[in-house]
């Protein structure tokens, strides 16, 4: 590109020259200075006039790429000061053409990923906003008189602070992953063992709701090449999805089996109400929840990332009434 550039500019001071002689040369002629016979003259007055014509198209050219250059570092200006809305008209030489929409493809990346951002920091501030405002209330209360300081008014500041380091740690796994830093310390996961823990964990807790909890494990499911503690927090989080959205009576289904030559399936069902169908296609993305929902709309962003982390694939299937199926696609080892 540089040196394009530069065999550009030698080529136009060579013409600058060329032209300069030329003009100098045409207007001797023609005032008589250089001696020449009468048609000579009038060639010379013509092709004087001729250059003429041609250096003020020049300048018109000129002023008019330099009117759209301006506006190019104007918008880059505006956008340099924070307004991610400028744009420029897509007009002029090819090159310019493709600079501007070059520069509007941009401006309108930074403008979505503004808007983001934004959206994302009000999410968090409402989330934060509920635990603490319990955290503060109950401790007030406490040191007001109010309350006794006793398991039962301690206990909510407990509740509201496990939630605290709950979002905490799901905004840092978020952020970790976003920037490429999600590390996994892989090695052999049996998936009967890991689906048999994660439901060990929730039984108490399925009890007490009232759901069934069901393992499905093919035996010749082989082991998935995987990070333990993290496929753990992915299906923690599914398994908390399912259990909250699944009425008394019900049951949460895992199931695990192969997908093909080195692939693992691993899938969570619930007969549950189902995902709303305009969720359906966002329902992976950052805060996306229903509107009833009391979770805080990240469980299945961390479940996408941990597993395109692995080089996996995630999906969900749901349909009103019948539940719905979150399925995760992972790699096997090749130590079986």
């Amino acid at each position: 590109m540089v040196r394009r550039a530069g065999c550009l500019l030698a080529l136009g001071v060579l013409a600058l020259g060329v032209a300069g002689t030329a003009f100098v040369w045409l207007v001797l002629s023609a005032i008589g200075v250089v001696g020449s016979a009468p048609f000579g003259r009038l060639v010379s007055g013509l092709g004087l006039l001729l250059g003429l014509a041609a250096a003020a198209l020049a300048v018109m050219v000129l002023r008019r790429v330099a009117a759209r250059a301006g506006r190019l570092v104007d918008a880059a200006r505006r956008i340099e000061a924070g307004d991610y809305s400028a744009r420029v008209p897509v007009r002029g030489p090819s090159e310019l053409r493709s600079l501007a929409r070059a520069f509007n493809a941009m401006s309108s990346r930074l403008e979505s990923e503004e808007a983001h951002r934004r959206s994302v920091i009000a999410d968090v501030a409402h989330e934060l906003r509920t635990p603490i405002t319990i955290i503060r209330g109950q401790a007030e209360g406490i040191v007001d008189g109010v309350y006794p300081a006793d398991a039962e008014q301690v206990g909510p500041i407990l509740a509201a602070t496990e939630t605290l380091e709950v979002l905490v740690e799901d905004l840092r796994t978020l952020a970790l992953a976003e920037s490429g830093s999600l590390r996994l310390q892989r090695e052999p996961v049996d998936a009967a063992i890991l689906v048999n823990e994660i439901l060990d964990a929730f039984r108490a807790t399925a009890a007490g709701a009232g759901v069934g909890l069901v393992e499905a494990v093919a035996t010749d499911t082989p082991a998935i090449d995987g990070d333990p503690a993290r496929l753990r927090s992915a299906l923690n989080n599914l398994l908390a999805n399912s259990l909250r959205y699944t009425a008394r009576g019900g049951a949460v289904t895992v199931t695990a089996a192969p997908a093909g030559p080195g692939l693992v399936r691993v899938a969570v069902h619930d007969d549950g109400d189902g995902i709303p169908q305009d969720l359906l296609l966002r329902v992976f993305d950052r805060f996306v929840k229903d509107p009833s929902s009391l979770g805080s709309g990240l469980g299945l962003a961390i479940v996408r990332d941990i597993v395109e982390a692995h080089g996996g694939t995630v999906s969900a299937q749901s349909a009103p009434g019948e539940g719905t199926t979150i399925t995760l696609i992972l790699p096997a080892t090749n130590h079986q």
